[in-house]
């Protein structure tokens, strides 16, 4: 059984006894402890079971590194799936379930599968669920969705709060174990500014239980001197708790900071995401231990040998009391000397070395520890906790040699370098035969925009593994990073460290050597996710010879460990299994995060009111009090109209678009985009934006431009006024403002990185304000301060100038088809200008008008509108804007796209008008149906309604609409059936339905 152990454990404060529950029942713990310490303490060994053949399955390792041991914490608003209790720190009160059995843990009726093994190969879901058809919808979904997941989701809202923190540093390290401090305090000597994360609560890492003496100090005390010494510097900053989640380009980090999981209820955010930009990055991150592929590995009670080390160490808990180490290293045998020190009885040390290891085998067998050299374990046996195991020759098949009762298997593989952070960023691995492992090529750094290296390692996590090594690694590190960052390196000693003599690693993949097909049918590589010796092989017989490949066929590696444990072994199985070498069959891709966060992390404060926040003009406060009815558009709540007492929207609409035809209106225009482009290379670039030719226009101009995406699709459109030779404004669509300044981005730092461009969303920096009617003149000639004559400001030029006393920028171009002028003024006098103007348009019948108003007279102009008349699939051409593409250009983002066949098909649908013969207004997104059905039995289509309204203007319904041969069909009759049953007819009609000659917005 496994217990506490009465004097060890450097990490628990006895004095303060700490009471919990698992499952249910309650447990004692203490201070200090993990929640893997506590529930080995009470003696739980068996803590969940494995998602596809349910098995029970205990606590294997102490670290993030764990594949088993995962549980729901906590209960109501604050319960959390899928959390590891060895990275879970013990506090008062804490309620945790185990996952993944029905009706319990101890008795779960999943665990049949196990016995249904034989029918569950690796990828036999592949082979399963295809035949017949019919089940997979009523049968293999149903039940898939119900077995897939471990944990169950959270039913209430989260109670905790969650933040982001911004962070720049000359130097970050990650890890805080003794090479991460050596190598921040190297850098920081020299003067850089240092950002040192550690995950985990306590600094050193292994060195305060693996022992060990630095500069005639023992580790630990050597870690809390160099620890005070960074601290005391300003140039230093330190983190507990704190992962480094994620390396990225141009030196940007992710650092997770769990801040209150220790401590729930307390003021504060629970966690932190640290975005961190740093000059150069240092990944201490160090080195995983690996277990051995024996059958019965995965029995709870067999744990990394490591880990075992750590309970004893750092809480005073012991697994087991007859303990059998297994080893192909000399590292296990301080689990053995650890464990023999602290009154276990240890029954053998199986070293699969034949001539076995160096002075700590001396130092074990002089303790009065046997140690066989060429054994191995054939199999452990036991249910929900180790009973026996079997020994048998290494080199053999697997025949047993003896059999030894006993509760707890310490085994030890051998050490991987942690390089997922250095692969982040294509960081590139060599494979160190005689080590065993895969270490960062320090020749193939993941490189920077400069072309240098900006990312180092340090320590185990350079595949230095001994002490001397990985602390003359670091500094060496520290001095590299402080040198790239320009600063002058300053003389230092390295530590004096005395290293015990080690024998070599030998590679075992597969204990026995020569296993039988029964005894690799129950080795596991994959402890989560169920995955078998046999799996890998079944795989590659099967042709799935690349290792992404057989991943991806057998879930190795996919577990929420994401295979820290399982990968380099399933690919050593796999190298055998191909008859290659390792390094031919090469790693799976390190992805971030290194290991999971929070979605509450990742939101940080972006939930509730601020998950959007409502973005606001300047005149915001103005229109509700006027009676302003609002409609979403973006992020941007903007009036859709302004009923007065008694009147329907529908009547307030009305109102609005006869006053603008008739006299003036105003419209809060500020939401729409305003993006500026400047530099050299402006115009250039701009040819390329959009489909017709912006270099050519003169400062003082303005014109209207499309935008398509390199699939040819036409995605927004807008009218572009030159500033001067190197500067234009781009006008976009409020809704696609964001989106559409991202594809500008995209394209110069992709494609075009080498063009002299600056882009900037000035969209929130003006307040614009369109003043519309044949009296908007006279409004602005009220104002004074400017001419705006038709000579001075002809249609689609802008002028600066005064209004008011207000500098403004005024823009002669219209979307209604009146004289129209829009005014640009800084944002902070938006309110005031907009006051002014409505005094001023008192005499002139002024009105405001929202957004509907707007659209109904775009439509009688037969103007179009991103996102009804385009969804993604439509092209300049079916709208009948041949006109705004360019026949001079080479090229422009989406030309090649419109050459291709299906681009120039003349069945597409083009753009027409659309009138009822009755004046009513068709239903909005209404199909035109032909004669015939289609292969599904359905009605064929010919056509669709785009945009439909009332016009106050003509009296009647007017539409626009796609139609097959549209413009060639002008007059013919079209159905349209409609929700309500009935059917609409419709008339094809030219778009434009009112003053097609233009002759309004040149009064």
């Amino acid at each position: 059984m496994s217990r506490r152990i009465a004097k060890l454990g450097r990490l628990i404060d006895r004095s303060r006894p700490v009471t919990f529950t698992f499952n249910g029942k309650p447990m004692k713990g203490f201070a200090g402890d993990s929640l893997a310490s506590a529930l080995l303490a009470n003696d739980q060994m068996l803590v969940g079971r494995s998602f596809k053949f349910h098995r029970p399955r205990g606590i294997m390792a102490s670290g993030v590194e764990e594949p088993n041991a995962l549980v729901g914490l906590g209960v109501g608003a604050r319960f959390e799936p899928n959390q590891r209790v060895t990275t879970t720190e013990l506090f008062d009160g804490l309620s945790a379930i185990s996952q993944n059995h029905w009706p319990s843990l101890e008795f779960d009726i999943g665990a049949v599968n196990t016995a249904l093994a034989r029918f569950f190969p690796a990828g036999f879901y592949y082979k399963t669920f295809i035949h017949p058809r019919a089940f997979w919808k009523y049968i293999y979904e149903p039940i898939i969705r119900q077995s897939a997941g471990l944990g169950k989701p959270p039913k209430e809202e989260d109670a905790d709060r969650y933040e982001h923190f911004y962070a720049f540093a000359d130097v970050l390290v990650i890890g805080g174990g003794v090479a991460g401090l050596m190598a921040a305090k190297t850098a920081a000597e020299a003067g850089a500014r240092v950002l040192l994360l550690e995950q985990s609560r306590h600094w050193g890492g292994r060195a305060p239980v693996d022992g060990g003496e630095i500069d005639g100090m023992a580790a630990e005390d050597w870690i809390a001197a160099t620890v005070s010494g960074l601290k005391s510097m300003p140039n230093v900053t330190l983190r507990r708790r704190c992962m480094g989640a994620g390396v990225y380009d141009h030196g940007y980090a992710l650092g997770y900071e769990r801040l209150t999981d220790h401590r729930p209820g307390t003021e504060g955010p629970r966690h932190r995401l640290w975005r961190i930009r740093a000059r150069q990055i240092i990944t201490a991150t160090g080195a995983l231990e690996r277990p051995l592929s024996f059958a019965g590995n995965d029995v709870p009670g067999v744990m990394l040998a490591s880990a075992m080390r750590d309970y004893v160490v750092n809480y005073g808990v012991t697994p087991g009391q007859k303990v059998v180490v297994v080893t192909n290293n000399d590292d296990a045998y301080r689990t053995a000397i650890t464990l023999k020190q602290a009154g276990v009885d240890v029954l053998r040390i199986l070293d699969a070395r034949a001539t076995g290891g160096g002075d700590l085998m001396a130092e074990a067998r002089g303790l009065g520890l046997r140690v066989d050299c060429g054994r191995a374990v054939a199999e452990v046996s036991g249910g929900k906790r180790v009973a026996k195991l079997a020994i048998c020759a290494q080199e053999g098949s697997g025949a047993a040699l003896e059999e030894i009762a006993c509760d707890a298997v310490a085994m030890s593989g051998g050490w991987s370098p942690v390089v997922h952070l250095w692969s982040h960023c294509g960081g590139k691995l060599d494979w160190d035969e005689a080590a065993a492992l895969f270490r960062p090529d320090a020749t193939r750094p993941p490189i920077g925009a400069d072309g240098a290296g900006f990312v180092l390692t340090a320590g185990a996590a350079s595949g230095a593994l001994s002490l001397s090594e990985g602390l003359a690694d670091a500094a060496e590190a520290g001095k590299m990073a402080a040198k790239a960052c320009g600063f002058k390196l300053k003389k230092g000693k390295l530590p004096e460290v005395r290293d015990l003599t080690e024998a070599p690693i030998a590679p075992v993949w597969m204990m026995p050597a020569n296993a039988p097909d029964e005894l690799r049918a129950k080795a596991w590589l994959d402890f989560q996710n169920d995955v078998k010796v046999a799996d890998v092989q079944l795989a590659a017989r099967e042709g799935y010879e690349s290792v992404e490949h057989t991943k991806r066929y057998t879930t190795l590696g996919m577990a929420t460990d994401q295979g820290k444990l399982s990968n380099i072994n399933g690919l050593a199985v796999l190298s055998e299994a191909l008859g290659q070498a390792i390094p031919q069959v090469g790693t799976t891709t390190f992805r971030p995060p290194y290991t999971p966060i929070s979605f509450g992390a990742m939101a940080g404060d972006a939930r509730g009111p601020l998950f959007q926040p409502i973005r606001r003009t300047p005149m915001q406060d103005w229109h509700a009090p006027h009676g302003a009815e609002f409609e979403p558009v973006g992020a941007w709540r903007r009036p859709y109209a302004y009923p007065r007492s008694g009147e329907t929207v529908h009547d307030a609409v009305a109102r609005e678009v006869k006053n603008t035809r008739q006299a003036v209106g105003i419209l809060d225009a500020s939401t729409l985009g305003k993006i500026l482009v400047k530099g050299p290379d402006a115009g250039r670039f701009l040819d390329m934006i959009y489909t017709n030719m912006m270099s050519t226009l003169a400062p003082g101009k303005c014109r209207y431009g499309l935008m398509c995406s390199e699939n040819g699709f036409l995605i927004d459109d807008g009218v572009v006024a030159r500033i001067d030779d190197q500067t234009f404004l781009c006008h976009t669509t409020t809704g696609g403002t964001d989106r559409i300044h991202a594809h500008m981005e995209e394209w110069l730092q992709t494609e075009w990185w080498d063009w002299k461009v600056y882009t900037a969303n000035l969209t929130e920096q003006f307040a614009q304000i369109a003043v519309v009617g044949p009296k908007a003149r006279a409004v602005l000639d009220k104002l004074g301060g400017m001419d705006v004559s038709k000579e001075a400001l002809p249609f689609m030029t802008w002028a600066e100038g005064s209004l008011a006393g207000f500098p403004v920028r005024v823009y002669r171009i219209s979307f209604s088809g009146e004289l129209s002028f829009e005014i640009a003024v800084k944002a902070g006098q938006g309110k005031a200008l907009w006051d002014r103007l409505i005094a001023a348009g008192e005499d002139f019948g002024m009105m405001p008008y929202g957004t509907e108003a707007l659209h109904v007279m775009r439509a009688e102009k037969g103007f179009i509108m991103i996102g009804d008349e385009t969804d993604g699939t439509v092209i300049p051409q079916d709208l009948g804007l041949d006109w705004a593409i360019s026949k001079k250009k080479e090229d422009f983002i989406g030309k090649r796209a419109q050459a291709r066949s299906h681009m120039t098909d003349p069945t597409r649908w083009k753009l027409v008008g659309l009138e009822t013969p009755d004046g009513s207004v068709l239903p909005d997104g209404a199909y035109a149906v032909a004669e015939g059905v289609n292969a599904n039995g359905q009605r064929n289509t010919q056509g669709r309604v785009t945009s439909t309204y009332y016009s106050p203007t003509l009296g009647r319904g007017i539409a626009m609409g796609l139609v097959l041969h549209g413009p060639d069909r002008m007059g013919e009759v079209l159905d349209f059936p409609g929700i309500d049953g009935k059917t609409y007819k419709a008339k094809i009609v030219d778009p434009v339905v009112f003053d097609k000659e233009g002759e309004k917005q040149n009064v």
